[in-house]
């Protein structure tokens, strides 16, 4: 990677450039990052543990093609999914004093960097809606490593089986570089604390002038796009604040990779077009770092009356994975509620 004098920057220096312009630009998934992944004396921690919770039928299907679906945001639980951070973030920038306030800000140090990525959102906006693939996954605590969380087993209610996959994930990844994912945390904000978070973005942009007048445009353009990406894509109501989501984002139209896999399938009786991250090192060794065999920590069987059979089918599933102690990797929840 060249810097605007053309000079190579060393993977290193990369990492932390893209560290400071995270701080400018997405200071609250900063926050949330720094929260995770750095532990009591400030140093980086290898992993941060998340969960994902799921039917048992998708949790192997998950272990047994090292696959994890990605949905489109319309096929979302929550209906409103993208189209509720669009109304907040625009609700900003269609305010011409606040749009005025953040585009001459940073025309002082870019210049026409602040319009040209805002044409580009806005020309965008329909495809960031309708081709926009997720799959959700959830701050896992220690305490809930031998029960999981009662809120997210009766978020998957139902009569089938219930599974929590929790992972290692690494807080770096040149693997999720190459599938060109983005990893970012569910903000339950409301508007006005959206807007305050761009004003703070503002104050950002004022306070590092200096290092963004040492960028190109396009560099420039592209985080402040990826700024008005995350607040769409990854802005819910407060009332799911529990959930302590994280979002993995795959853009196909936008930003496609040559290792995403697609196909139609049949979710809940709806046929959809689903996108398949693989953690899998046999696709590309790039993948090692996110190998299922290798972030996988523990499976949760859900309170079930079959949670003998499911946790009997993980395990055999977990071993042909190439996951080491498989018996030692499966619990299950012994939560009292009724399925």
């Amino acid at each position: 990677m060249s810097n605007e004098g053309g000079e190579e920057l060393s993977v290193e220096e990369q990492f932390e450039r893209d560290l400071l312009l995270a701080d400018i630009f997405t200071p609250y998934a900063r926050r949330q990052q720094k929260a995770l992944y750095l532990d009591a004396d400030d140093q980086v921690k290898p992993y941060a543990r998340f969960v994902h919770y799921t039917s048992a039928e998708a949790a192997l299907r998950i272990i047994g093609t090292k696959r994890i679906w990605m949905r489109n945001a319309t096929c979302m639980t929550d209906y409103s999914e993208v189209v509720h951070g669009f109304g907040m973030v625009n609700q900003f920038f269609a305010d011409s004093a606040d749009r005025s306030m953040f585009v001459s800000e940073l025309e002082a140090c870019c210049p026409g960097a602040a319009n040209t990525a805002l044409d580009i959102f806005y020309a965008w906006w329909h495809d960031i809606r309708s081709q926009t693939y997720i799959a959700s996954i959830s701050e896992h605590d220690e305490r809930e490593d031998t029960h999981g969380r009662l809120s997210m087993w009766r978020a998957f209610g139902g009569g089938g089986g219930r599974v929590a996959i929790v992972l290692k994930i690494p807080g770096y990844s040149g693997a999720a570089r190459n599938l060109n994912l983005i990893f970012s945390p569910v903000a339950y904000l409301n508007a006005e604390q959206v807007r305050q978070e761009i004003l703070g973005v503002i104050d950002n942009i004022r306070t590092n002038r200096t290092f963004l007048r040492s960028l190109n445009q396009p560099q420039v353009v592209q985080w402040v796009f990826a700024m008005l990406l995350a607040g769409v894509v990854c802005l819910k109501h407060e009332g799911f604040r529990e959930e302590r989501e994280w979002r993995i984002i795959y853009s196909p139209k936008r930003t496609p990779s040559d290792l995403m896999e697609s196909g139609t399938e049949v979710i809940g009786g709806t046929p959809q077009i689903v996108y398949k991250a693989p953690l899998d090192e046999a696709v590309s060794g790039s993948m090692a770092a996110l190998d299922l065999a290798r972030i996988l920590d523990r499976l949760i069987v859900g309170p079930s009356p079959y949670a003998g059979a499911i946790s009997q089918a993980l395990v055999a599933a977990l071993r042909a994975a190439g996951v080491a102690e498989p018996d030692e990797r499966v619990v299950t929840s012994a939560i009292p509620i009724r399925t």
